[in-house]
């Protein structure tokens, strides 16, 4: 008899409606979002990629990274060319690869002037130690 107190009716009623209408305002939602973006000139990307082609320039890119630095000034070219098409999707990616190849060569430009440090250094002792010698016979 306990047991048939004990249940309690636990029948899930289906709210596919409420579901499906969550659903929707979530897609509509995204998708303003998303268009929203998609209007907007990414104004501020193309900044930091100006100025990270500008710093890996000053680094040294041009002499060092060759390759990587025409790869991001031919990109931030064509950046340019797809704002003023109104392509801002295509123009933030752009932008940010450019972005990224000025970073590579940047790092690649300083590494490459240490290593010419470290080669300096290296034939320094060494004319330091022949000199040495010299005076030691």
């Amino acid at each position: 008899m306990e047991l048939a107190a004990m249940k309690t009716h636990t029948e899930k009623r289906p709210n596919t409606g409420l579901r499906g209408i969550k659903l929707a305002a979530l897609i509509l939602g995204s998708s303003l979002v998303l268009a929203g973006c998609a209007g907007n000139p990414p104004s501020e990307q193309y900044a930091v990629t100006e100025s990270a082609v500008n710093s890996a320039i000053s680094a040294g890119g041009t002499e060092f990274a060759p390759v990587e630095m025409k790869a991001a000034q031919d990109k931030l070219k064509q950046a340019e060319f797809a704002m003023h098409e109104e392509e801002y999707e295509k123009a933030r990616r752009l932008a940010e690869q450019a972005e990224w190849d000025a970073r590579l060569a940047e790092r690649k430009a300083q590494a490459a002037k240490a290593e010419r440090a470290v080669q300096d250094a290296r034939q320094g002792v060494q004319e330091l130690r022949e000199e040495g010698m010299r005076n030691a016979q």
